[in-house]
């Protein structure tokens, strides 16, 4: 073991670096090991994100526009006696559409 002083990683803050310097040896133990617990969670939820992102674009239906959520359904909609497909979805209070295109007269 060195009887020099670790060298910080260069993308850590100078203000943190300096924070650390001052704590006691039991201050930057406690430190250490949540800051590893902290990057163990922070990995996982970006690993369970990007497992979902994955999955939404696995069950998304090929004819859905990028701007329309996976959760969107389709609604016909009558407008002066002529039908049309709309996709439909809930964002907060409010529901949202977009169009789709006709009903075509054999459905």
């Amino acid at each position: 073991m060195s009887y020099e002083p670790p060298t910080p990683p260069a993308n850590l803050p100078t203000e943190i670096v300096n924070t650390l310097n001052e704590l006691s040896p039991e201050q930057l133990q406690g430190i250490a090991t949540y800051a590893e617990a902290l990057a163990e969670h922070k990995e996982r939820e970006a690993r369970l994100e990007e497992s979902a992102d994955q999955k939404e674009m696995e069950e998304r239906p090929e004819d859905l526009p990028d701007d329309v959520p996976v959760k969107a359904t389709i609604t016909i909609k009558e407008i002066n006696d002529n039908r049309y497909y709309y996709w439909q979805w809930r964002d907060g209070d409010k529901i949202c559409s977009q169009y789709k295109g006709p009903v075509s007269s054999d459905e």
